[in-house]
């Protein structure tokens, strides 16, 4: 069995979910205070186990990281860009032969066919440096693909 996986298979217990939401809170304010691309972290609803983690980069401006925790995985995903107003089939393919290198997150279409890169951890998985992975991969994803996934997908605005 995996070293991810408890060999029970079992649902973390509340314990370890509070253990999971602690090492969160400590990994973002230590973030927000030392490192320069993080530039806000929020939570969610009072009872809602989310976060949302506003990152400056260069080939974007802005995004923002929702980390949500949920009863066996953590659940991570940023929004990358609106539904492509041309070129479908060509972006889509451009972001599936992408999703080949990216090994921890994929990009998907999501709500009102945009396009969003996820995806998700154990619970048991959760420590500082599984969430540092996590805020790297985002990262370095979205500003290796944001402008060329544009240029795509909107490719009669750069045209002008």
């Amino acid at each position: 069995m995996s070293e991810l996986i408890p060999d029970d298979d079992r649902p973390p217990s509340p314990e370890e979910l509070a253990t999971a939401t602690a090492t969160i809170e400590a990994w973002a304010a230590a973030e927000l205070a030392s490192n320069p691309v993080v530039e806000a972290v929020e939570r969610g609803e009072p009872g809602e186990q989310r976060w949302y983690v506003r990152v400056r980069g260069e080939e974007k401006d802005v995004f923002t990281i929702w980390l949500t925790l949920r009863q066996r995985m953590l659940h991570y995903e940023t929004y990358v860009m609106p539904a492509p107003e041309e070129n479908h089939g060509a972006l889509y393919e451009h972001l599936l032969i992408r999703n080949q290198r990216i090994i921890g997150a994929a990009f998907c279409i999501g709500i009102e066919e945009a396009v969003f890169l996820k995806g998700a951890i154990p619970v048991h998985t959760v420590d500082a440096p599984a969430l540092d992975h996590i805020l790297g991969l985002l990262y370095a994803t979205v500003e290796q693909c944001f402008r060329p996934a544009l240029r795509i997908g909107f490719a009669s605005r750069f045209d002008q």
